[in-house]
């Protein structure tokens, strides 16, 4: 049997022999928006919870626009230049628009990745486009703090236009439970203090941060109320398929949006499994989410619910701009000296955690339950020493390494998750009659 996992931009195939027992575990085919610039323009005048955007813009001078960096595969080509022309023909002049990249602590996107990711070279000759730096303090106003002590400081160019809106891509998210929405604003435009404040082990060892889990998750929560403290935003969310075609696409208040949206991805990306296996591989979704090492965790932790304690996930992720940041890699070399028992003391009591220690932090939940196999062509020997995870160097090697996963374990029967952390399979046994 072949299965085509996502990897790096053109995939990779894997081969299970016919006698084993493969679940390939995937979203049903999502429904494809066959007009998008069309439903894009049609869901200004059908908002959910607010106004229509021409009501909203009404008496207005000016906007910001908030986008995603390039670790989400927004169409923004479809979206930006749609909600451009509208805001224009409400009356906001395109000096007085600006595109925000809410890239939270992640580095700024520039050159031809900023024309990737805004995906139209009208958008950039029309309006100002700009990212987000969190460590700035001048860009960002004081907002006071979260019912859970999290100060709230949001970058001023979103909180001082008179037209706020975000553009999120709604997804599975192995803390927040879903992406998109409010994280656009907390923490993709938040202050240094705010985003390390709340990822922090108090709020990323609570069982229920966790994927597709919005009820009694903490860090959604805080999310929500930042999202209060700064009045009024919209939002325009989104749902792509695994061919990163649009699926669904609405308008509205921030909050109120983002709840529709879930709704709709829920009954796609939420896949109820009745077993768990002792051999799973997984994917890390492709490009652009397997650039780093980094974002490949979340691949690592999606499929952890179908992982039998003892057993193996091997997870495939191109790693084409290696580990991630400086400080991810300096979380990560802190895993290897202190072991998993003495990184999570070491951060269970931090009021501000260690920029991009939460990854490695989110790592061992997954490296709790099993071993962890990383088949990657873009990691140095050095990087993969860094890991904390089992290297992989070969297509033979990785081959040969879940043969031998299936003949120790004595089990022929092995899950399959082509798309990563788009896919989340939720364990729920079969109840005995």
């Amino acid at each position: 049997m072949q299965v085509q996992m996502k990897y790096g931009k053109n995939g990779l195939p894997l081969f299970f022999p016919d006698d084993w027992d493969v679940t390939v575990i995937k979203k049903i085919g999502m429904p494809v928006l066959q007009s998008p610039k069309e439903e894009v323009r049609l869901a200004f005048s059908r908002p959910i919870g607010s106004g229509t955007l021409a009501e909203e813009v009404r008496g207005n001078n000016t906007a910001c626009i908030l986008i995603c960096d390039i670790t989400r595969p927004v169409p923004n080509d479809v979206i930006l230049s749609a909600l451009i022309k509208e805001l224009n023909a409400a009356s906001i002049h395109s000096d007085n628009i600006s595109v925000l990249v809410a890239t939270g602590l992640h580095r700024p996107n520039e050159g031809r990745e900023l024309l990737e990711l805004i995906g139209n070279q009208w958008v950039m000759n029309t309006v100002r486009v700009f990212n987000h730096f969190a460590r700035n303090d001048g860009d960002h106003v004081d907002l006071g703090t979260t019912t859970r002590g999290t100060p709230v400081k949001v970058d001023r160019r979103f909180v001082d236009a008179d037209i706020r809106i975000a553009v999120g891509l709604v997804e599975p998210h192995f803390v927040a439970g879903y992406s998109g929405g409010r994280k656009v604003i907390a923490p993709g435009i938040c202050h240094y203090d705010t985003i390390t404040a709340f990822h922090t082990a108090r709020f990323f060892e609570d069982s229920r941060a966790d994927n597709c889990i919005l009820e009694d998750n903490p860090l959604h929560e805080d999310q929500l109320e930042i999202v209060d403290m700064v009045h009024g935003s919209l939002a325009i969310n989104c749902v792509i398929d695994e061919k990163h075609q649009l699926s669904f696409l609405n308008f509205g208040e921030v909050k109120a949006s983002h709840e529709d949206a879930v709704r709709f991805a829920r009954k796609y990306v939420e896949i109820p499994i009745s077993r768990k296996f002792k051999t799973v591989v997984t994917s890390s979704a492709g490009y652009p989410l397997d650039k780093t090492y980094y974002q490949t965790i979340k691949g690592i932790v999606g499929a952890k619910d179908v992982l039998e304690q003892g057993g193996n996930l091997f997870i495939v992720s191109e790693c084409s701009e290696g580990m991630g940041s400086p400080a991810f890699v300096a979380a990560q070399e802190r895993l290897i000296k202190l072991g998993m028992k003495g990184f999570l003391e070491d951060i269970q009591d931090k009021r501000y955690a260690d920029v991009d220690e939460w990854n490695t932090e989110l790592l061992l939940r997954t490296m709790r339950i099993g071993d962890v196999h990383l088949f990657s062509e873009g990691l140095s020997k050095t990087d993969a020493a860094l890991t904390g995870v089992r290297s992989v160097a070969s297509l033979k090697e990785l081959n040969e390494a879940i043969q031998e996963s299936i003949a120790v374990s004595d089990d022929k029967s092995i899950a399959v998750i082509p798309e990563g952390p788009y896919d989340i399979p939720v364990y729920r046994p079969v109840k005995e009659t």
